[in-house]
């Protein structure tokens, strides 16, 4: 059996709250769309077990099995969007920190293309 990795077990304890849930959601999305968790796992490409794992939030399970269950249950657009730049307003807001404090026209009149 592999040996669960350091990342896995050093997880703080919000990122070990927040794939629990996942967990949980993924697990409840099935249940809406009544798919026993056999046909699921088959659908996905998995045993029974890694299945399991995912709905109980286990860390170490990989994203491809995340990716596979969203693809079934239909949501691949949620891992899409997941951490896209324009859903990040941390890094927005870092990169308009670096921009400039003062414009300055340009210095030989040149026309500005506006």
């Amino acid at each position: 059996m592999p040996r669960a990795s350091r990342a896995a077990t050093a997880l703080p304890p919000q990122s070990t709250r927040a794939i629990a849930r996942l967990g949980k959601d993924i697990a409840t999305a099935r249940k809406r769309r009544r798919m026993p968790q056999r046909l699921m796992a088959e659908r996905m490409l998995v045993s029974l077990q890694t299945l399991q794992r995912l709905e109980a939030g286990d860390p170490t399970v990989g994203l491809a099995v995340l990716a596979a269950a969203l693809f079934v249950l239909g949501m691949t657009q949620r891992l899409e969007n997941l951490v896209a730049p324009e859903s990040d307003p941390a890094g927005t807001a870092e990169e308009i920190s670096r921009l400039p404090r003062n414009a300055h026209a340009p210095r030989d009149g040149a026309d500005l293309d506006f």
